[in-house]
């Protein structure tokens, strides 16, 4: 009896797939294989392996799997960059030629345009590569753990570490466990040099690495911010509970200070809720301001700890040139039975406009530009970084969208001759979208970081607007994120 239980229990056996060819790039990072009639969802591969395939996952209709076993290698594929690739979990196309990864970002924005969105569209241009692949970030932020994440080969080695303090990014799927991270190529490499120097200095001097489980540690996590202006932000989060703990703390960062004089802003935080938000939280100023400064164009825009910046700086200058273009530009589409009639100085609402990065920057071109965003930090940055520059006919709006942008504000403001709107991966609410319809703007600028919502958004928006121009713009290089910038114009 118990034997019959056993067997009827025991896990079935998943397949190994031999000799699979890799036909295509996937979501989420990921490559596909077809089987037997069933997609495979392969990690670390590239168009072009031919690999033996072991299933993880079998369901009716597609499986996932990992590559064991490589028979041939794609002309597609290259060599990844950083040590811990295929670990960590981020930059999982660096296996695969830089050129590839733009096609493959450009099939991902026309396939979902078309497959959700079902609309009209005119060719789409040329995706927008990102002049660095590597060195791209301005913005990187790493955790504190005591309990260090062993890979596959360390457990199958049985290697034991006499200290499991590490410091690095959180493993998905285990929220209390970091990967040490010893070398990151997406920023500058002071992100390096100061990391494994906390590192050090944290093991040689007896600092506590933050246990996420019991809520205590006094080293938390540590946040690092460059700029185009040569400016350093560096803010570390402390749990400090005792007075022995605040001079550690103290101490660490009179180390810091001594040791990286390129810091032009320390900065930490004495947080002790049991998450590593800090948008609540004090900021105690150890050196330097609270803020740095980027440089666009003759705009300056002040950046705090709190503050969002787009993180590769060089293409958010291209993607908001592109945003300007569309939105003031001319069309050379427009058929005669389109005119577009935008007076010479239009009303603008700029919609999540964030710290009012795009509403300063397209400001020159308009008669008003009116700015709405949930966080009223950001709205407060964004006013602060129009004053910066002395513009003037800016004006900010903190709440959530579809509660202030309605018919009432539409009534006081004006009706906007342009909307650009730039939402959250999850897209526009209906609210949001149906008061846009109401305002009937001659055109509108999307700009959107998941085409999928942005295609849903579209075809609300079909019915009175008609899609001009398409424009992908890759702001992350090595991963499937891109950006998108579609120009709409009134039927």
């Amino acid at each position: 009896m118990t034997s019959i239980f056993m067997a009827r229990n025991k896990k079935k056996q998943l397949p190994l797939l031999e000799n699979v060819t890799i036909a295509a790039c996937a979501a989420e990072g990921k490559a596909l294989a077809r089987v037997d009639d069933k997609v495979v969802f392969v990690p670390y591969v590239v168009p072009g392996d031919v690999v033996d395939l072991q299933v993880k996952k079998k369901k009716s209709s597609y499986m996932e799997a990992v590559a064991v076993k490589f028979h041939e290698f794609s002309p597609l594929r290259t060599a990844p960059r950083c040590r811990h690739y295929g670990i960590c979990g981020g930059c999982k196309w660096q296996c695969l030629q830089y050129e590839e990864q733009l096609k493959a970002k450009q099939q991902q924005v026309y396939d979902n345009l078309t497959r959700i969105g079902k609309i009209e569209l005119p060719e789409s241009q040329p995706i927008l590569g990102s002049k660095n692949i590597y060195g791209y970030r301005n913005k990187l932020e790493f955790g504190f753990s005591n309990k260090r994440w062993l890979t596959d080969e360390e457990v199958r080695c049985d290697v034991k570490y006499d200290v499991m303090d590490a410091v690095g990014f959180h493993i998905t799927g285990a929220y209390d466990k970091i990967l040490d991270i010893t070398e990151c190529h997406l920023m500058d490499d002071i992100n390096n040099q100061i990391r494994n120097d906390i590192r050090q200095y944290a093991l040689d001097n007896g600092l506590e690495f933050y246990d996420l489980r019991e809520n205590r540690g006094l080293l938390r996590s540590l946040m690092i911010r460059t700029s185009n202006t040569g400016e350093l932000m560096f803010l570390v989060q402390f749990r400090i509970d005792t007075v022995e703990e605040q001079q550690q703390a103290d101490a660490l960062m009179q180390h810091l200070s001594e040791t990286f004089p390129q810091i032009t802003s320390l900065l930490y935080v004495d947080n002790h809720k049991l998450n590593d938000t800090f948008g609540d939280q004090e900021i105690h100023v150890v050196k330097g301001k609270d803020h740095i400064f980027e440089q666009m164009e003759d705009l300056r825009f002040k950046v705090g700890p709190k503050s969002f910046y787009q993180t590769n700086t060089e293409q958010a200058y291209e993607l908001y040139k592109v945003a300007r273009e569309f939105a003031f530009g001319t069309l050379d589409n427009v058929s005669d039975e389109q005119p577009s009639d935008l007076p010479e100085k239009p009303l603008v609402y700029d919609l999540y406009t964030g710290t009012g990065t795009i509403a300063n920057f397209v400001a020159k071109q308009a008669c008003q530009v009116i700015g709405i965003e949930y966080v009223p930090e950001a709205i407060e940055d964004a006013k602060v970084n129009s004053e910066i520059n002395g513009i003037t006919n800016t004006r900010f709006y903190a709440g959530d969208m579809k509660d202030i942008l309605n018919k009432d504000f539409i009534a006081e403001h004006g009706r906007p001759d342009i909307i650009i709107t730039d939402p959250p991966r999850a897209g526009m609410h209906q609210d949001v979208i149906d008061t846009i319809l109401f305002a009937a703007p001659q055109r509108i600028v999307y700009v959107s970081c998941n085409p999928a919502t942005q295609a849903r958004d579209l075809q609300l928006l079909d019915m009175d607007y008609k899609v001009m121009k398409v424009q992908p713009v890759d702001m992350f290089p090595h991963t499937q994120h891109v950006e998108n910038v579609v120009l709409l114009e009134r039927r």
